[in-house]
């Protein structure tokens, strides 16, 4: 049902002929910030940062895709159980924040917005990364503090970026962290100590 209700938002944004924008770090640091979906959709196509925490979201709102220049989206502090894969939609996406959640799964298409800078998923649920974690050869910050990841693909040695991978908050041992270590050599990862635990 998502992914038809974002065929529909792209075929209604292609027809109306609306071109998207890729802003500078500078331009989205400084450009404004919505904070309530009434205000964003005034102007669909003018809203570049969105940030919907604390909102008691159970459900991904559908009406974000109408936002074909959005470029920052905060849904953190929410209750979202899944990212829907029609996320893809937003492929101009540079950073997103879904902390204090309760998402289980790493959403497969967000690793589609070929964009993507930094991610946080601090405070999940999340038990494992796929294997297309590898596309987003310009992420530079992966947050996954405080998860539930018992499974790192070998794919992660594709993120050339990456400049900062945080996992504190996740059981791992000494050898599992050497693996990741090894991913990421040019890296900055963040562990708590390794545990004595067996996998």
């Amino acid at each position: 049902m998502l992914i038809k209700c974002a065929i529909i938002f792209v075929a209604i944004i292609s027809s109306l002929g609306v071109s998207a924008q890729l802003l500078s770090q500078v331009e989205l640091d400084t450009c404004k910030t919505f904070e309530s979906l009434e205000a964003a959709l005034e102007n669909p196509e003018k809203v570049f940062k969105l940030k919907l925490h604390r909102d008691k979201l159970a459900v991904f709102p559908e009406e974000i895709y109408q936002f074909i220049n959005l470029q920052y989206l905060d849904l953190s502090k929410n209750r979202l159980a899944e990212i829907p894969d029609s996320i893809r939609v937003l492929k101009y996406l540079q950073e997103v924040n879904f902390a204090k959640n309760k998402v289980v799964s790493f959403p497969e298409a967000l690793t589609l917005c070929k964009y993507l800078k930094k991610i946080v998923f601090s405070q999940n649920e999340l038990d494992s990364l796929p294997n297309s974690i590898g596309n987003l050869n310009k992420l530079e910050h992966l947050d996954l503090w405080s998860n539930n990841l018992a499974y790192f693909p070998a794919e992660m040695n594709s993120l050339s970026s990456l400049k900062v991978l945080d996992l504190r908050g996740i059981n791992l041992n000494r050898e599992e962290q050497n693996y990741i270590k090894s991913l990421v050599p040019n890296t900055k990862v963040h562990l708590s100590p390794s545990c004595d635990c067996a996998k």
